[in-house]
């Protein structure tokens, strides 16, 4: 069975693979430190620190292991660097009935709609991809429907 591809921009690949060297690079010394010092204090079925260690150590190790899984499967999107269509990779300045705001359309493992980057499948980005400044956009949302305008589209 053949894998998925991960679609991810340029920047998010960037910034797994600054996460992935200092999880490797600095936070796995200081763990296996702290593991080898709980180690050292004797009986391991009641020592806390042993515990508490072995279970951060845990955690680092998924999250290395779900970047490499990440980064061998990728798949770069490509971006429109002429700012003329919105693409992934595109800020997009909008205006929501009446309301200015900036949204950024990104890979799906980047998306983080709290702070207004939007997977390039969710239903938004979907209405938004293609388009140009100027655009009226009548997007269906679960709450009901929204009107965005697109004011400005910039890298």
């Amino acid at each position: 069975m053949q894998q998925k591809k991960i679609e991810i921009t340029k920047q998010g690949i960037d910034a797994l693979c600054a996460e992935l060297k200092k999880l490797q690079e600095t936070d796995r010394p200081v763990v296996l430190e702290k593991l080898h010092k709980a180690r050292s204090m004797g009986d391991l079925s009641e020592n806390s620190a042993y515990t508490t260690a072995r279970e951060e150590q845990s955690m680092l190790e998924g999250r290395i292991s779900e970047i490499n899984y990440i980064l061998k499967n990728a798949s770069v999107l490509s971006t429109n660097t002429n700012n003329l269509i919105v693409s992934v990779g595109s800020k997009i300045k909008v205006d929501i009935v009446g309301n200015l705001d900036t949204v950024e359309i990104v890979g799906e493992y980047e998306a983080d709609p709290m702070n207004k980057r939007l997977s390039s499948t969710s239903p938004i980005a979907q209405a938004l991809l293609g388009k140009k400044v100027g655009d009226i956009i009548d997007i269906t949302v679960p709450s009901g429907k929204i009107i965005y305008t697109i004011k400005e589209i910039y890298s």
